[in-house]
C-alpha cells in the first residue's frame, strides 16, 4: 500500500462579527457550539481530497447575541494506492482527518484572534470513535430496514 500527503490547504475561511463594533464592549464569555463534518472523495484514480469541516458560532447569553461565526474548511490531496478496500474508508475518514484536524484547530484559533477575540481552542476529537460510531448506526438502520421488509 501507498500513502502521500500532496497537499494540505484550506479551502474555505470565513469571520462574521455581526455585532461589532458594539460586541467588542460586553464582557461576558461567551457559549461556543462547534459543527464538525468530514467528506473525502476521489479527484483522480488513487488521488482523494478529504476535507474536514468546522462552525463554531460564540453567542451570549443575553438575547442569543452572535459575538462571531468561524466557518473553515482544511483540505488535504491524498495519494492512497494499492489499499484493500475495506481499508481505504478507514484511511479517508479516519487517518485523513486526524491529520488535517491539527491544522484546522490552528486557523480557527488564528482568525479568531485577528477578529479581536480570544483564541478558540477546539478539543482533539478521536475520528476513530466517530467512524466506528457512524458504521453501528448504519447498521442499526440497515437491520431495523431489513425487520420492516
Amino acid at each position: 500500500p501507498l500513502f502521500n500527503i500532496e497537499k494540505l490547504y484550506v479551502k474555505d475561511l470565513s469571520l462574521e462579527v455581526p455585532g461589532a463594533p458594539a460586541i467588542f464592549l460586553k464582557r461576558e464569555n461567551p457559549k461556543i457550539d462547534l459543527q464538525l463534518q468530514t467528506k473525502a472523495g476521489a479527484v483522480e484514480e488513487g488521488v482523494y481530497e478529504v476535507e474536514v469541516m468546522v462552525t463554531v458560532t460564540a453567542e451570549l447569553a443575553e438575547k442569543d447575541q452572535v459575538m462571531f461565526l468561524i466557518e473553515a474548511k482544511q483540505a488535504g490531496i491524498f495519494q492512497v494506492r494499492n489499499m484493500p478496500p475495506q481499508e481505504m474508508e478507514t484511511v479517508l475518514a479516519v487517518v485523513c482527518p486526524n491529520i488535517l484536524y491539527p491544522y484546522l484547530r490552528e486557523v480557527v484559533s488564528d482568525l479568531a484572534v485577528r477578529g479581536g477575540f480570544a483564541p478558540v481552542l477546539l478539543n482533539p476529537i478521536n475520528f476513530d470513535a466517530i467512524y466506528q460510531q457512524q458504521k453501528q448506526q448504519a447498521q442499526a438502520q440497515q437491520e431495523a430496514a431489513a425487520v420492516k421488509h
